[in-house]
């Protein structure tokens, strides 16, 4: 895009991109090298970036995105795992989760840009976002049984969310991947793009919705996340609980000023 951005890096393979327009910042992930397979520095890195994204109340939204031209990102890098021990791989479980959990608990809404291999871990960090674009380049997966493991950075509780049990249960089991079109139809994946556009059009996205109240967005996420699973009535519980957390903000108080004056909200965030 033409517009200016500020970046900051996290380690050697995390960029925070803070674009000047619309409060959006994109959450790149930048190990080409490796296809972005996580590593353990590369999680550290994660982690460190989405903590300073979680309390920027300027951010509105975030895109999560890749600089590998054929990949969003491959998943854990089992090139580093096989030099472990079994006591590095269990000091290494809470460095990986803190990355997954970093991504699911941002508190605005995501999105994930996805083209090229997002499998395993990788599709693990598009299924935290709220939303997944993805172009038609796609491959999309969670294989890893097929190397005698499992799910670990959250695609065993996302996966059905999103399919239900028993799709999730045949896609995991049978480890196999499946291309944009197919996970569009499924439901792996929300809007499918033509090939190179998925960061474009995430972006275009996340601009849009970034134009709506900051303290609205992060209501209405928390009430999604919190309510999903519940019984009726405790999900409308939720949802008042988030309501009320708005209803007397100043932007509650902007968003009717703004729409009897017919003109823009500027919208406090507060």
């Amino acid at each position: 895009m033409a517009e200016r951005a500020d970046e900051r890096r996290f380690g050697d393979h995390v960029v925070v991109r803070r674009h000047t327009r619309g409060q959006v910042a994109e959450l790149v992930l930048d190990r080409p090298k490796a296809m972005n397979a996580v590593s353990t520095d590369m999680a550290r890195a994660i982690a460190g970036a989405c903590e300073e994204l979680a309390h920027d109340t300027d951010v509105r939204v975030v895109v999560l995105t890749s600089t590998h031209e054929r990949a969003f990102c491959v998943g854990a890098d089992l090139k580093e795992r096989n030099s472990f021990s079994d006591a590095d791989l269990l000091r290494q479980r809470p460095v990986a989760r803190a990355a997954y959990t970093g991504v699911l608990e941002l508190p605005m809404p995501t999105i994930a840009a996805v083209h090229g291999f997002a499998l395993g871990g990788g599709f693990e960090l598009a299924l935290s976002c709220d939303l997944i674009v993805a172009d038609s380049t796609a491959v999309v997966g969670l294989p890893e049984v097929s190397v005698g493991v499992i799910p670990g950075g959250g695609g065993t509780q996302l996966l059905p969310r999103r399919v239900g049990a028993a799709r999730a249960a045949e896609l995991i089991f049978s480890a196999r991947r499946l291309m944009g079109a197919e996970a569009r139809e499924l439901g792996l994946v929300d809007e499918l793009v033509e090939e190179g556009h998925d960061r474009t059009e995430a972006l275009a996205l996340a601009f849009r919705i970034a134009a709506n109240s900051p303290v609205g967005l992060r209501a209405a996420k928390r009430a999604l996340r919190l309510g999903h699973g519940l019984d009726l009535r405790a999900g409308l519980e939720v949802e008042d609980a988030a309501w009320r957390s708005v209803a007397f903000s100043g932007d509650r108080a902007e968003g009717v000023a703004a729409f009897n004056e017919k003109r823009k909200p500027e919208w406090p965030g507060e």
